[in-house]
């Protein structure tokens, strides 16, 4: 629930998420609609403003040019001086009533009208200032208006698009399951329309149950070709161990042991990609049997124990663990190795080139010994060993030191604590 929420706490804080940025394109697409409603409900106001007024100013001077015939007198506004030379050149040159909006002064703005009566010029202005006033609070209403709508949008096209996002945010985590080995991981989403989301996820389920066959059916065959090999191998064995005494013998012996040693781990390896492996748990204590499983190995190692540890664990498969561990130290590094035990913690460090960069950051391939410099081998012993530490629930951590060398650390789960899950550091 917690994991949950601060998810959802991170994906509302990130800008660059695909929420906000459906909100941003809504709420361009609001502001340019808003613009065009605005521009057009303002120009048209203005048209209807002026078309007003100089009907205004037109009737005006009608009465006006009335008032000269019957009493002679002309109106204020007729004086030369004042009348704005535009507009007297335009009655000038047509010879008509004409009207010209004085927008000169902008917060008193005039609608004249003149005319030519009797060799004179006669005008009347309207004071336009109550229509202008009016057509600007029009304007600041559009734009608070625009405002408060997009207030309202912005917020619901988010949320709008959380369910798109979350059907997202499903196929991603799915693929990062798939990436991360769990080949059961599928999204499951569905959509009505069939959508680009819903093909997508379609998509990813059916790459994860091709992948999965693809995996079964070799592990299928690397477990067939490992018991077919089983009774011609035992075969051999026994014929070499029939021949007579020699340096080519002893040659055909050691071949066919290698090959053995190959058959063996194809096999336990087939039963870890199976999941057929179970731990057998029992407190162990760690002193007694890392030095026994070293001896065992018949290899020099540098041995080292802080305190007297007691895990819960399997003791014969740590007993493997330690083994592949420690002759993969021997075989790809360079003396001396050592073997550490702090608490629950075993460290088998040798003093070589280290591990390679492939390794550090997909971990260790069947197959694959990495880096030349690392020597040659079929490279199933660190594959093994990483099997048999998540059978036992272990934490194996590979990693190189600062001053050289390849340092792998297995984390087990302490005896005195055995109800919980062991905390095991990630891989750096």
């Amino acid at each position: 629930m917690g994991h949950a929420i601060a998810q959802a706490a991170r994906g509302l804080l990130n800008w660059r998420s695909l929420r906000w940025k459906i909100a941003a394109l809504v709420a361009v697409a609001s502001c340019a609609v808003a613009l065009a409603v605005g521009v057009l409900v303002h120009q048209s106001t203005f048209e209807r403003s002026m078309s007003l007024g100089r009907d205004r100013a037109f009737t005006a001077l009608l009465l006006a040019v009335d008032d000269y015939r019957r009493t002679g007198s002309t109106p204020a506004d007729s004086d030369p001086a004042q009348i704005p030379p535009v507009l007297l050149q335009q009655i000038r040159n047509t010879g008509q009533s004409s009207t010209w909006y004085d927008d000169r002064r902008p917060d008193t703005p005039w609608m004249w009208a003149a005319q030519h009566v009797g060799g004179e010029a006669l005008a009347v202005q309207i004071d336009m200032g109550p229509e202008m006033r009016s057509l600007q609070a029009l304007d600041r209403h559009i734009v608070m208006a625009s405002l408060a709508v997009l207030a309202v949008v912005v917020p619901l096209a988010a949320l709008a698009a959380e369910l798109p996002n979350r059907r997202l945010r499903r196929v991603a985590r799915t693929a990062r399951r798939i990436a991360e080995g769990d080949l059961e991981a599928r999204s499951k989403v569905r959509g009505r329309g069939g959508d680009e989301i819903t093909d997508i996820a379609a998509t990813v389920d059916s790459m994860a149950d091709s992948l999965r066959d693809r995996l079964l059916a070799e592990q299928r065959f690397t477990a067939d070709v490992a018991h077919e090999l089983r009774t011609p191998l035992m075969g051999l064995v026994i014929s070499a161990e029939l021949l007579p005494e020699s340096e080519a013998t002893e040659l055909v012996r050691d071949r066919v042991r290698v090959l053995r040693t190959l058959v063996e781990d194809l096999l336990e390896i087939s039963r870890l990609d199976a999941g057929a492996e179970r731990a057998d748990r029992a407190p162990v204590p760690l002193s007694r049997v890392v030095e026994e499983s070293v001896g065992r190995t018949g290899l020099q190692v540098r041995l080292k124990v802080t305190g007297d540890p007691v895990a819960d664990t399997d003791a014969r498969r740590l007993d493997r663990i330690i083994a592949n561990l420690v002759a993969n130290a021997h075989r790809h590094g360079r003396p001396p190795v050592e073997v550490m035990v702090d608490g629950t913690s075993i460290v088998v460090r040798d003093h070589g080139p280290g591990f390679p960069g492939e390794l550090l950051a997909d971990g260790p391939q069947r197959f694959r010994t990495g880096a030349a410099e690392r020597g040659r081998g079929h490279g199933l012993g660190l594959t093994i060993a990483l099997g048999q530490a998540r059978v036992i629930g272990a934490g194996l951590v590979f990693a190189n030191a600062p001053e050289g060398g390849a340092v792998a650390t297995l984390h087990l789960r302490d005896y005195t604590r055995p109800e919980g899950p062991v905390a095991l550091p990630r891989p750096r």
